[in-house]
């Protein structure tokens, strides 16, 4: 059976969930991941107002659109961050505060923990989301990194985060980050270092997405192969490197959609992400969850877009094979 292909709301948090409810529903797909911003999905209000994760999965139900996930990335990336003024335009202001670092810090642990008893109260067993990092920064290791100075970021991620999963593993549900740059972990290596920072707790695990580590040079392949019990979530999204030796990999302070950028983010099956590899590998592990298009590319249309990528997903995936092809031949 085909597994469901689903819209990330991320990207789309400028419509009004009424109106992101239709769209999703006329685009073709089967269902829709609800971000955590805007008035797509509000964890202070799923706590506080009884009606109000009934009220969102009716809306969802009248479209005939499932939630198997909601995502909390924005709220995420301040759990580990130097909280800086950036900050300030991606959180609530309940969470933002007075902009003291350590209070944005505390805040953003807190209301994760919330946003697992909201996937909880709503019915879903996934939240997506980032971690954020205290050591992104030394990535280049010059001036020279100290090995202390990265156990540090580990530290901190099993210091931070085993209190919210905790209250994940209280309320059943799962967290998937978003393995990125930017993030605790942004590759294999690191994503292997997170899991042994946080003792291999079942609550931590990941929301694969192939772009971020395509444009890298890491095989999105691979990461699945790595981590086969651990991919909890998926999300297509395509990329590709335009490396034409006037710019770089690092993309030169260029923002996303500058044509002089070293790589960008395509619409899937656009770009250069393998997904006939990535999806004999997720038949491999026995992955049965949604396909969630995180649509971005700069240089098209959204809707041209997403009505596209819905099509190009149900088109990609396909079950396995139950019998070898050559089963007829074998001895009785």
């Amino acid at each position: 059976m085909a597994r469901p292909v689903t819209l990330f709301t991320g990207q789309w948090a400028d419509l009004k969930i009424e109106d992101m409810a239709r769209m999703t529903s006329e685009f073709g797909y089967d269902g829709i991941e609800l971000a955590c911003w805007g008035d797509h999905f509000e964890v202070d209000k799923a706590l506080s107002d009884d009606d109000y994760c009934t009220a969102k999965r009716e809306l969802l139900e009248s479209h005939e659109l499932q939630c198997y996930a909601i995502s909390a990335h924005l709220v995420g990336q301040a759990v580990l961050d130097n909280i800086d003024q950036r900050h300030k335009e991606i959180i609530p202001p309940y969470v933002w505060g007075d902009g003291d670092p350590a209070g944005v810090n505390e805040r953003a642990i807190e209301e994760m923990k919330d946003t697992a008893r909201a996937a909880q109260k709503f019915g879903v067993e996934v939240v997506n989301g980032f971690t954020g990092s205290s050591i992104w920064h030394l990535n280049y290791s010059f001036p020279p990194v100290s090995s202390e100075m990265i156990d540090d970021g580990f530290a901190l991620l099993a210091e931070r985060f085993n209190p919210i999963l905790d209250v994940f593993g209280e309320c059943g549900v799962r967290f998937a980050l978003e393995v990125h740059p930017t993030e605790i972990a942004f590759d294999i290596y690191t994503a292997q270092r997170a899991l042994e920072a946080l003792d291999n707790r079942e609550e931590f695990g990941f929301n694969f997405d192939p772009s971020h580590l395509h444009w890298q040079g890491v095989d999105p392949v691979e990461f699945i192969r790595a981590f086969p019990d651990r991919i909890y979530h998926v999300h297509i999204k395509d990329a590709i490197t335009t490396l034409d030796g006037r710019t770089g990999i690092l993309a030169s302070h260029l923002n996303f959609g500058d044509p002089r950028r070293g790589w960008d983010f395509r619409s899937p099956g656009r770009g250069a992400v393998n997904f006939e590899e990535i999806i004999r590998a997720l038949n491999d592990i026995d992955y049965q969850g949604p396909l969630s298009i995180e649509w971005e590319d700069s240089g098209m249309n959204r809707e041209f877009g997403a009505r596209e990528a819905c099509d190009f997903t149900r088109g990609i995936d396909f079950d396995p094979s139950t019998l070898a092809f050559d089963a007829a031949f074998a001895d009785d």
